[in-house]
Order: C-alpha cells, then structure tokens, then sequence
C-alpha cells in the first residue's frame, strides 16, 4: 500500500505564487513516478506535470507550462509543485497520484494511468 498526504494549498491573489508538497509513505519503492493534477467541480481531472523517480525526467501540460514546476527529494519521498504567476483559472482542488513500477505508461498525463492518490488539496486564486 502507498499512502499520499498533499499539502501547501490556500488562498492567494493573481500573480502570486504557492507551493504545494505530497509525501508518499508505505511501499514508496513501488512507485515510478508521481504527478500533480487538478480538478473543478463538473470538469475532468486535468493532468499537469509528472516526474520519474529515477532520474527525475518531467512532463509539463501545456497549460502549465513555464509558470509550474515539479521537482522531488527522493530523501524524503517528496514531491513539490512550484506554481508562479497564479491566475484565477488555476484555481481547483489539486491532487498528487503515483504510477507503481513496471507499467509502461501510455499516456504520461492521463488519471488513468495512476493507482495511487492523495485526497487534494485546495488553491484558490482570486483576481
């Protein structure tokens, strides 16, 4: 079993910055790499950026692109993502997700793709 804790969620004003951490616990070795993805009410989960444990290799959504960052510390099982130039339109609960190791992901950014996953957090933007 793996566990995912997000946290770092809150209220901030367009333009501003905030930076979100999930910590993986329990059979964390089994994992191959982790992603952050956001979700509306009445929209589908968006995928926005994934890193691979080994390596550290990244895969930004365009919509993202440049202004997020994710990043790791494989020390602490952690994985951040550094949201700059936050706007309106970026706010939504915002939840972290794990691949175990051995699949082949197909499509990096797709819900689907991930097993395990945290119980969000909320950013909210306001103009």
């Amino acid at each position: 079993q793996v566990q995912m804790v997000e946290s770092g969620g809150g209220s901030v004003q367009a333009g501003g910055s905030l930076r979100l951490s999930c910590a993986a616990s329990g059979y964390t070795y089994s994992i191959n790499c982790m992603g952050w993805f956001r979700q509306v009410p009445g929209k589908e989960r968006e995928g926005l950026a994934l890193i691979y444990s080994g390596g550290g290799s990244t895969v930004y959504a365009d919509s993202v692109k440049g202004r997020f960052t994710i990043s790791q510390d494989n020390r602490k099982n952690t994985v951040y993502l550094q949201m700059n130039s936050l706007k309106p339109e970026d706010t939504a609960m915002y939840y972290c997700a794990g691949v175990p190791r051995g699949r082949r992901l197909v499509r990096p950014l797709a819900p689907e793709e991930f097993s395990y996953w945290g119980q969000g957090t909320q950013v909210t933007v306001s103009s």
